[in-house]
């Protein structure tokens, strides 16, 4: 498969879409919706999980309720089998908590003619000095 030479426009528009669903309450449910059931890999500070179910479940089981994002740069590269790697930089806030900066890094695995997040990394960034 070649490479998909719309990365950065695909990049961007995930994006979007992604933290459209994930930061509504209401929402935030259906970002099951972009991972698959036995191959979608997640890592959350660490912690890893397999699978869409248990994708739900880590997102079902964070406590806040309102999140406030900056994004500061979408960075994309092809993949050689016509997926996306993405990462993304940025700051958030949820709930009255402080704000921080995170990273956030999405591996877009092309199905057809569409796409599934097969790798997504999320990890803020604080430093423990």
């Amino acid at each position: 498969m070649a490479l998909n030479l719309q990365y950065e426009d695909i990049g961007k528009g995930f994006v979007q879409q992604y933290y459209g669903i994930f930061d509504d309450p209401a929402n935030r449910a259906n970002v099951v919706n972009f991972y698959s059931a036995t191959e979608s890999f997640m890592t959350f500070e660490g912690h890893q999980i397999q699978g869409a179910p248990k994708i739900l479940e880590k997102v079902q089981s964070l406590s806040f309720q309102k999140i406030t994002r900056v994004i500061t740069t979408v960075d994309s590269q092809p993949t050689f089998d016509g997926g996306v790697l993405i990462n993304v930089l940025g700051r958030l806030q949820t709930d009255e908590d402080q704000p921080h900066a995170y990273i956030q890094t999405f591996v877009l695995k092309p199905v057809g003619v569409s796409f599934f997040v097969q790798h997504d990394i999320f990890r803020l960034a604080l430093h423990n000095v």
